[in-house]
């Protein structure tokens, strides 16, 4: 099975309008999820706590599509033990 791992994370943004982060510093991390629906739940509920600021805005990065699995890996991403 295929694992597809989504990333959730935000914070205050320069201009509400882009999406240059005032200080990638102060970036929250929500979590890494095992699929969508639970990086969504999440997502949600992080953009509902913080819905009175509008320059905040949390995104769900699809770790999964970072990899090709197709091609051959580095020798320290299949350390065995």
């Amino acid at each position: 099975m295929t694992q597809r791992l989504h990333l959730v994370f935000g914070g205050e943004l320069v201009d509400p309008t882009r999406t240059t982060f005032r200080n990638v510093d102060d970036i929250h991390i929500v979590g890494i999820f095992p699929n969508y629906e639970s990086a969504y739940n999440a997502w949600k509920a992080e953009a509902q706590r913080t819905v009175d600021n509008a320059h905040m805005r949390y995104f769900i990065a699809h770790l999964h599509r970072l990899r090709d699995e197709e091609a051959e890996t580095s020798p320290t991403e299949e350390l065995e033990g």
